[in-house]
């Protein structure tokens, strides 16, 4: 079963003032480090998201637990997109140049369901997208899908940020408040607390499998931005 379509890439420069905000409470928090925390001289972070195969995502269109599809796209696939990262950096190495990826350094850390890099937020600076009610980002090819990024200690060309709000992308359709299983998703916002402890559930049912994936699925931004040709 192949999991993965083919990706969106996008590109921030450090220099951006977008990395500053991400250190704000309201935004990730203090915690959150910045390119050049990572990597000392970095210059450019790229960012990627890689699409769910359509298989995917229609096996989860039902409600209540994910489909047997869908967990091994979120634990296989997360595993692939790791060994991506990896092959990544050592691609760049190899060439002579310098890079790490975050999301496989053995400094990333979760306190509180936060993580100190949040893959989401940088692929909003880098151009990727934006947020939605259920706090998925939305791409040109939709919300089902992972991210990934490395930061390299050379210059590439920005991505152009086509929206300037942090949700432009989101058509407020609530669709996704009643996929919710766990009832986590309102329309004002989203109970993290309420969708870890739903997803904790899915841990001890499916083991070492876990994901839901159901506010991604049967909802207007599942592959696509609704908002592209409104």
């Amino acid at each position: 079963m192949r999991i993965y379509d083919q990706p969106l890439v996008g590109v921030a420069g450090v220099a951006d003032t977008l990395w500053k905000r991400l250190k704000d409470t309201d935004v990730v928090g203090p915690r959150h480090l910045s390119p050049q925390e990572w990597l000392l001289g970095a210059k450019s972070v790229v960012s990627y998201f890689l699409p769910y195969t359509r298989r995917i995502r229609r096996s989860n269109c039902s409600g209540g637990f994910p489909s047997t599809e869908w967990l091994y796209g979120r634990y296989e696939g997360e595993m692939l997109n790791n060994a991506l990262c990896g092959f990544i950096v050592d691609l760049i190495e190899k060439a002579g140049g310098r890079a790490i990826a975050p999301s496989i350094d053995k400094r990333l850390t979760v306190v509180n369901r936060r993580s100190n890099w949040s893959e989401r937020h940088v692929a909003f600076i880098a151009g990727l997208g934006t947020f939605s009610l259920n706090r998925s980002m939305i791409t040109s090819l939709g919300s089902a899908g992972r991210f990934g990024s490395v930061i390299v200690d050379f210059e590439l060309k920005p991505t152009q940020r086509l929206y300037k709000e942090f949700d432009e992308y989101c058509t407020k359709c609530g669709v996704c408040i009643d996929r919710c299983p766990a009832q986590a998703i309102s329309e004002k916002d989203k109970d993290n607390g309420i969708c870890s402890h739903f997803l904790d559930e899915v841990r001890e049912r499916y083991k070492p499998r876990y994901g839901c994936g159901k506010c991604q699925t049967a909802v207007p931004c599942e592959d696509k931005n609704p908002k592209a040709n409104v």
